[in-house]
């Protein structure tokens, strides 16, 4: 019965690693057997197994060599034996090469690793933000989900495509949902804004349920969405509609290049835009005073944040209390 079980394990396992372990019993089996019968031209077990692994692997040193009838008969027997199974080896392993290859590139091959940034959603906002992840933290592995996609957009190691609904559990799974660091959920650029949100939400609803303490951020397109895309978990909510109508007013109400230079505002350009604690010590100064301080140590001094009110640009003499947070540029 042990055996059975065990015969049945055993066919379960790749073709290529079967194949090897025949030819590794081939190996010590002639090896063993090649030293027992010319105990003279292989002293030892170890002389017969190097005779039989050169010989098999067609090698062939000439260093060892069989002189009687019988240990040539069983080299013989060795090599017929042994190179059709070099012979399928190598080929099984070229072709698990190949089938696994192809796996990756159509998307059907499971994603193994942890700590991964998931980006769901083929368009051109997922392959800009692969950009910029592959340029600020080439660390990080990727891994794209999409199901509109035949083949993966990338040959590099570093990202990897999973082709399904990324709604689907199993598509998750297959995504290591469990292990990743964080989600990018871009919306639908297919679908009517409605139904995008909608969809971004159920994708939203799918991850959480699998990993509620993935890092989630999510690209509504509605306002109305935006209290549900909340409820589903999102950690953070892009409101492309609000982003945009704000860049362009203000590229229409500011000088020329005004989005340029919001760009440049940006930590993928090097500069970072932070809400810090204030300090003990710059409790009760002025909004002059904790600017220069803050100057000196190279951080610009921009705006407080008191509760729910943030103030750009206060007065000079606007004191600074206890529980204020300053808003700071620094690169």
């Amino acid at each position: 019965m042990k055996i059975s079980k065990l015969w049945i394990q055993y066919l379960k396992w790749p073709l290529y690693l079967r194949i090897s372990i025949i030819v590794f019993m081939i190996i010590l089996t002639f090896g063993f057997t090649i030293s027992q019968l010319e105990p003279d031209q292989f002293p030892t077990p170890f002389e017969g197994i190097w005779w039989s692994l050169v010989t098999i692997s067609t090698v062939g040193y000439g260093d060892f060599a069989p002189k009687t009838v019988a240990g040539r008969l069983l080299g013989m027997v060795m090599i017929f034996i042994g190179a059709s199974f070099i012979t399928a080896y190598f080929s099984s392993l070229s072709a698990s090469t190949v089938k696994k290859q192809n796996a990756r590139i159509d998307g059907s091959l499971p994603f193994t690793g942890s700590q991964h940034v998931i980006i769901i959603g083929w368009n051109e906002k997922a392959n800009e933000l692969v950009k910029m992840l592959r340029k600020h933290r080439p660390f990080h592995s990727i891994v794209l989900i999409d199901s509109s996609l035949n083949s993966s957009p990338y040959l590099e190691e570093k990202i990897h495509f999973i082709k399904g609904e990324p709604a689907n559990d199993r598509i998750l799974e297959r995504a290591n949902i469990k292990e990743a660091q964080s989600v990018f959920i871009t919306a639908d650029q297919h679908k009517n804004e409605q139904y995008a949100d909608m969809q971004t939400i159920l994708i939203l609803l799918a991850v959480k349920g699998l990993n509620p303490s993935v890092y989630t951020v999510c690209e509504i397109l509605t306002e109305t969405q935006t209290n549900n895309a909340l409820r589903a978990g999102a950690d953070e909510i892009i409101k492309s509609y609000q982003l945009t109508s704000h860049v362009m007013i203000s590229s229409f109400l500011s000088p020329p290049q005004y989005s340029q230079i919001l760009m440049e505002l940006s930590p993928v350009n090097g500069t970072y835009t932070t809400l810090e604690r204030i300090q003990n010590e710059l409790v009760g100064l002025t909004f002059q005073e904790v600017h220069d301080q803050l100057f000196e140590r190279e951080k610009i001094l921009f705006g407080i944040k008191r509760g729910e009110e943030i103030v750009i640009n206060p007065p000079r003499h606007y004191i600074l209390l206890q529980d204020d947070e300053l808003l700071i540029i620094k690169s």
